[in-house]
């Protein structure tokens, strides 16, 4: 399984998430900086094995920017959905802890 990491501090508007997933999971140069095209190369890179999302300080990005969070469940559920549409199992995880706990 292929591990990567987000910084939720480096994350604080569409414009950062899409330059921070970018750097992060090494997306292509073509990579069009929007959820349709997020889906589209997680989901290619998530065929030859399963990848593992870490968002770290998740608090802040929950806090910055509950719309990209959303948008991150929301998509990385979908990427899970058309594989077992076509009979793959789910390869895409998403680790974000959001804790209550001071």
């Amino acid at each position: 399984m292929k591990s990567f990491y987000l910084k939720g501090e480096n994350i604080a508007d569409w414009d950062s998430f899409h330059k921070e997933i970018k750097h992060v999971l090494g997306f292509p140069d073509y990579y069009g900086e929007n959820m349709n095209a997020w889906i589209d190369c997680v989901d290619e890179m998530s065929e030859e094995e399963p990848i593992l999302i870490q968002i770290e300080n998740c608090k802040l990005l929950k806090t910055r920017a509950p719309e990209i969070l959303e948008a991150l469940f929301e998509c990385t559920a979908f990427v899970n959905y058309r594989k077992l549409e076509v009979g793959s199992k789910p390869t895409l995880i998403l680790s974000a802890f959001i804790s209550s706990i001071n």
